[in-house]
């Protein structure tokens, strides 16, 4: 074998296992964690692994030997007594060619990996319906040695049927979760013609110009590796919350951007009718514990149609009206096991959310840049992109246009709207999942239950949740379990050490904390390692504030 390393080092204390082992090698021959190796088996097999952590030792006894060494602590001393000094590396078995698990045999030839071997003791070169999801480096240091491969998911294992769902966990800012959700999505787009894409913008204006090309054509050559055009998103449609002037939108978009993508067809104004979206008003209630389910009889009370006290209203302004008056002391309403506090309660809250509030219009009739986020999303067709904006929202509204929207998509992919020909495939993007979706979050959140009904049964209807957010610990744990991909960026050591990184190596662990932008550990049950992969810059325009 040529090009050899090292050889198997099985000791006492450190011996071979059949998913670990150890070889030494050169104190000046460059690894990194995440490497592939390559060793010579039985039976003219071979077995693969990769690098998780390299050591350094010498034949020195103790601190103090080496002290000793340096006549006594000179630390001028341009030669102190040689030591005979080498690394061993710690490797994780991936794969044998043979499938043979039997612990690799002392000295052991150990040689650098192909290209093809490499994707091969990866998982890489079984995967069928591929989605690029970015490229990795290996032997980085070696210019003769150093191979650059794409990485592709299998689809199966992120849009079903055979698993789903995406989770980014990253600080803010550096880890740039945003960009690489879309650069799947992206791949998506590209590669399966039958998902559509709603997105949330929830951040200034970040992803207000998703149809506009990147000014900066640095990584066209990387796309271009990946089998991607590079190109920005296609047939994408944006919806920004009704301003009280009809040239406005509740936006962080600049005003002559709005203007362009009102007069292009590209942008509409969203608002909320009476009549139509009443029964949404459980979603203001997402952060609200309501144990005794008093809010939820109040609202069931709001939607029945033959409540004698909310039957005929037709606006938010007599809505609120006759809220305001059930909220006095002596007039329950027709529902005696509603107290006046219950309902002061509802009415602060709803006050809050909708009064004054050009969203919630008091017209049932919208003009022609105006609609009902429950009619478009109900119109969405196969590779069209659907941007929701609401980045300077409250809270509160952010929760309530958020489990609205995603109510809509539920109940369209159960067949309950007539659509001619919805996708196949719904994903839904969403960062700061933590905000609704974390292990915090009251139990009796309408908003949680419909995420959670994403998250264990959405594969089966064809809608895939891509979540992001800074700390994955702080997710509810059926959320991020029920992700069959993670996606892990820069974060800090804290954060390493909670549970949710428990099964992964402490060397990967402080790899996380120094991360560079672009850079991401990525697990998917397709790959028979985590993987260090790096994506390019995003290929739609990034607005730089």
């Amino acid at each position: 074998m040529s090009d050899i390393i090292g050889r198997v080092a099985a000791t006492e204390k450190f011996p071979a296992t059949m998913d670990k082992f150890y070889f030494w090698t050169d104190a000046d021959f460059r690894l990194n964690a995440f490497d592939v190796v390559k060793v010579e088996h039985i039976e003219g097999s071979f077995s693969f692994g990769t690098v998780e952590n390299i050591f350094h030792i010498t034949d020195a006894k103790s601190f103090l030997t080496n002290y000793i060494s340096c006549d006594f602590g000179d630390t001028t001393l341009a030669a102190p007594t040689l030591r005979i000094g080498m690394n061993y590396v710690e490797v994780a078995v991936s794969f044998n060619t043979r499938n043979i698990y039997t612990p690799v045999r002392n000295d052991s030839p150990v040689s650098l990996a192909s290209a093809a071997e490499i994707e091969q003791a990866l998982g890489l070169d079984k995967i069928k319906n591929r989605l690029p999801c970015g490229f990795l480096k290996m032997y980085e240091g070696h210019a003769e040695r150093e191979i650059i491969l794409p990485v592709n998911l299998d689809a199966q294992f992120i849009l079903g049927p055979e698993g789903a769902h995406l989770n980014i966990s990253g600080i803010s800012g550096l880890a740039a979760k945003t960009s690489y959700a879309m650069f799947l999505m992206k791949s998506v787009q590209e590669n399966f013609s039958d998902c559509a894409f709603v997105i949330f913008n929830v951040k200034g204006k970040d992803l207000m110009a998703l149809h506009k090309p990147n000014d900066d054509a640095s990584a066209a050559q990387i796309y271009k590796s990946l089998d991607l055009s590079g190109a920005p998103f296609e047939n994408v449609r944006y919806y920004a919350p009704r301003h009280d002037d009809d040239q406005k939108v509740t936006s962080y978009l600049p005003q002559g951007d709005v203007d362009t993508y009102l007069a292009d067809g590209l942008l509409k104004r969203f608002a909320y009718v009476y009549t139509e979206d009443r029964e949404s008003l459980e979603m203001l209630f997402a952060d609200i514990d309501d144990t005794t389910q008093t809010m939820d009889s109040i609202i069931s009370k709001i939607i029945d149609a033959n409540d004698a006290d909310f039957a005929g209203i037709s606006t938010w302004e007599n809505f609120l009206g006759k809220v305001n008056d059930l909220s006095q002391r002596g007039n329950a309403g027709g529902s005696k096991e509603i107290s006046v506090l219950s309902w002061r309660k509802f009415k602060r809250i709803v006050n809050k959310a909708i009064k004054n509030d050009a969203m919630f219009v008091g017209r049932e009739r919208l003009d022609k840049q105006e609609c009902r986020l429950g009619y478009e999303l109900r119109k969405i067709s196969a590779g069209s992109v659907t941007v929701i904006d609401i980045a300077k929202l409250a809270t509160d509204k952010q929760a309530f246009v958020f489990g609205d929207v995603l109510k809509t998509i539920y109940n369209l992919k159960l067949g309950e709207y007539p659509a001619e020909n919805p996708p196949s495939k719904i994903i839904l993007f969403l960062d700061e999942l933590n905000k609704f979706a974390s292990k915090d979050t009251a139990k009796s959140s309408p908003i949680l239950r419909q995420i959670l009904d994403v998250a264990e049964r959405g594969r089966s209807l064809g809608i895939i949740l891509f979540g992001a957010e800074q700390f994955r610990s702080n997710i509810h744990g059926r959320v991020g379990g029920n992700c069959s991909t993670l996606a892990f960026g820069r974060t800090n050591v804290l954060e390493t050490t909670t549970k949710d990184y428990s099964a992964i190596p402490s060397t990967y662990k402080n790899i996380l904390t120094r991360l560079e932008q672009g850079e991401y550990v990525i697990q998917n049950p397709i790959f028979r390692s985590l993987l260090k992969v790096k994506f390019p810059k995003p290929a739609y325009k990034q607005f730089k504030d």
